[in-house]
């Protein structure tokens, strides 16, 4: 809480423009033992979501996880920035670097985009792609930006912006 308390006032102050929050790492070794899951991140991410447990655990962190984001959102919204609030002008991404551990996979990705960019996303809809890399929307992000790019990291693995989000 208190990093999100932190992050909110440092735009409040405008103190930075970007910011970023991780949770953990790919080997996510974390116990979470406020909300009794005391199984290692890591190892419960490769149970895979057959073992009831597990995935049970795994949900119960992520609902944590989602808690926080929403606490982030809701703060920022509560900024006001001319006829706007901050999280009007923003880009919030919440993402994870695998859709499921176990496999290692990086399809059907999970991610939430929060805020317009200042008008730049149309927001409230929920979008699916069919085999469109995640760094095309990194692209979106920095055209939102103002930052005429057409590509994000290794090109081979970028189409451009992703279509839809504009």
């Amino acid at each position: 809480d208190l990093q999100v308390d932190l992050l909110t006032i440092a735009f409040r102050c405008d103190l930075t423009r970007v910011a970023s929050i991780q949770n953990s790492n790919a080997e996510n070794h974390i116990r979470f033992p406020w909300l009794n899951s005391m199984g290692d991140g890591h190892s419960l991410s490769h149970a895979g979501p057959s073992s009831t447990n597990e995935a049970n655990e795994l949900i119960l962190r992520d609902t944590w996880y989602a808690s926080k984001f929403y606490r982030l959102i809701s703060q920022l919204d509560q900024v006001v920035e001319g006829d706007k609030t901050v999280l009007d002008n923003s880009v919030v991404f919440w993402g994870n670097e695998l859709s499921v551990g176990n496999q290692h996979s990086h399809v059907n990705m999970p991610f939430i985009i929060a805020g317009s960019g200042g008008g730049y996303f149309r927001t409230g809809r929920y979008l699916t792609y069919q085999n469109v890399s995640h760094v095309n929307m990194l692209v979106s992000f920095l055209n939102a930006m103002g930052i005429e790019a057409t590509t994000f990291g290794d090109p081979q693995f970028c189409d451009g912006p992703l279509a839809g989000l504009h």
